[in-house]
């Protein structure tokens, strides 16, 4: 494949994209400022951005008949929460818990 703005040869390159496990790969022009990425692989990565965060947690035993577990750090951090701070539970069915932070 050559580059359309000089017509050197393109250099294939896999780039990682910052979020994204995945790298997209791109065509780059060692000449000029002329990159390209190829399409299939871009929207794997996009895809893969756009997924909801889900990270594995283990539930703990607190006393008696509760439990419950930790929030990542990173959790708090993106969803600025407090100790103390009230958040909604809600049930859709037997696989999901849904959590709605109090405004």
């Amino acid at each position: 494949m050559n580059c359309p703005k000089c017509g050197s040869k393109l250099k294939e390159t896999n780039v990682k994209v910052e979020g994204a496990m995945k790298k997209v790969t791109s065509f780059q022009c060692p000449k000029c400022d002329y990159f390209s990425f190829e399409e299939k692989s871009a929207k794997e990565v996009i895809e893969e951005l756009k997924s909801p965060l889900t990270i594995k947690q283990k539930i703990i035993k607190l006393s008696q008949n509760r439990l419950g577990l930790y929030f990542n750090k990173d959790v708090i951090r993106s969803l600025n929460l407090k100790a103390g701070e009230e958040i909604y539970l809600a049930i859709p069915d037997k696989k999901h818990i849904l959590l709605k932070i109090s405004e």
